[in-house]
């Protein structure tokens, strides 16, 4: 099939005002999915977001024994695993959640289950997935890769128990485990050792939604979870908008000198786009929430000027491709740091983002764990997304400003945000 032709970004001379509403979470809807099909009965997941991650996981569940019924606007979820020794295939496509969060709910089935997904993700790191599972007695065949695709052989069951890991490349090697080891026979004592864990608001998250369902975690000490054995209560629940997405059209309001209200924003929330609020502050301008909507809209306003940051991004790693392309277009030079695990995402993204903008004119430097932004008179050119829907968030906050900025594969955006072009079009044009 032939590339898709490059999209032109729409550019924008005058302050935006705008009022949106982005799409659920990816990350609390796949969460929800995989906790809904380990419950003890069915849950109905109101407002899920349906992207190819989503799709991609609702789909790996099936395959894995639950049933997912979907129609628009709420997602009835069956639980079930396996019985049966015949092999399956699940796709990951280019979805962390799914190449990491499914195979420990594999190894609770029986049976043969092959994972296996886009070329990109047969380059991104298992290894903590694979030898983790390993750890806990499950039979995993990777030909020694520690990459997709792999095998895990499920028994039926998993002991569980205390259990060491390095989850210094990616928190969702602690979530995928947690998830799983309620029903694991003596649950799960997790410790990470090495460098920091990246990206803990997303365990964070994990922890609480596990909560809710009735599960015992422990996570009083640093680095450690331990999770109790026994039911997963099954839930009815609403999906948060997607404040990670979110950051677009706030990266937008920044670079324009305008504002944008954004609506249904949770007032509490374990969400890592919530730091779009000292983001915001950074950069020069403000949020508050708005009470006289009925939406409970959060309104973000560009200041006088668009200073540049000092930021740590450990924490809020996929925030950074917009923060990026807003600090190439401020009025003084940024550092981004904290984010070396972004060289194993989608892609990687340090690299890529400091080509493509440099290939505009900019002069972004890589630095050891981040990015040093020099702002420089920007010129048209095709911006590469190297199949990232983040990178294509940061394309067309670009696009905004520098003429003649085309695209290549906005269409990548539909991994969290199906429609995106034309909502972005109506909304900036």
């Amino acid at each position: 099939m032939d590339a898709p032709l490059p999209w032109l970004a729409p550019y924008r001379d005058a302050p935006l005002d705008a009022r949106v509403l982005v799409p659920s979470s990816k990350s609390l809807t796949n969460r929800a999915l995989v906790l809904a099909a380990l419950a003890d009965g069915p849950s109905v997941v109101s407002r899920p977001l349906g992207s190819r991650d989503t799709t991609l996981m609702a789909d790996g569940l099936t395959a894995l024994g639950a049933t997912v019924e979907r129609t628009p606007g709420a997602w009835t979820v069956s639980p079930g695993l396996r019985t049966s020794p015949s092999p399956v295939t699940v796709d990951c496509g280019l979805a962390g959640t799914v190449m990491r969060f499914l195979p420990a709910v594999a190894a609770l089935g029986s049976g043969a289950v092959v994972f296996d997904g886009d070329e990109r993700a047969r380059e991104r790191p298992m290894g903590t997935t694979i030898s983790s599972l390993r750890a806990l007695g499950v039979h995993v065949e990777d030909e020694e890769r520690s990459r997709l695709p792999f095998t895990v052989h499920g028994t039926g069951g998993v002991d569980g128990g205390v259990l060491e890991v390095d989850a210094s490349a990616s928190s969702q090697f602690v979530s995928a485990l947690l998830l799983a080891a309620p029903r694991f026979a003596a649950g799960l004592d997790l410790r990470h050792v090495g460098a920091s864990l990246p990206s803990l608001p997303h365990v964070d998250m994990t922890v609480a939604e596990l909560r809710r369902r009735g599960v015992a975690v422990d996570d009083s000490e640093p680095d450690r979870w331990h999770v109790l054995p026994g039911p997963v209560e099954s839930l009815d629940m609403e999906i948060e908008p997607d404040l990670s997405n979110a950051g677009v059209f706030i990266g937008a309001a920044l670079v324009t000198g305008g504002r944008v209200a954004v609506r249904r924003w949770p007032e509490r929330t374990q969400q890592a786009g919530d730091a779009w609020h000292r983001i915001v502050e950074a950069f020069g301008g403000s949020s508050a929430r708005d009470d006289s909507t009925s939406d409970g809209d959060m309104v973000f306003t560009a200041g006088p000027e668009l200073r540049g940051v000092d930021l740590d991004l450990h924490d809020v790693g996929e925030l950074t491709p917009v923060v990026a392309a807003v600090a190439a277009l401020a009025q003084g030079p940024s550092h981004l740091h904290g984010i070396a695990h972004l060289r194993g995402h989608e892609t990687d993204r340090l690299a890529a983002l400091a080509t493509e903008i440099n290939r505009l004119g900019g002069e972004v430097t890589e630095t050891d764990d981040g990015l040093h932004v020099v702002p420089r008179p920007l010129h048209g050119e095709v911006f590469r997304t190297y199949h990232d829907h983040r990178m294509a968030h940061a394309a067309v906050v670009l696009g905004l400003r520098v003429p003649e900025l085309f695209v290549e594969n906005v269409k990548t955006t539909v991994k969290t945000y199906p429609n995106f072009a034309p909502v972005w079009e109506r909304l900036v044009a």
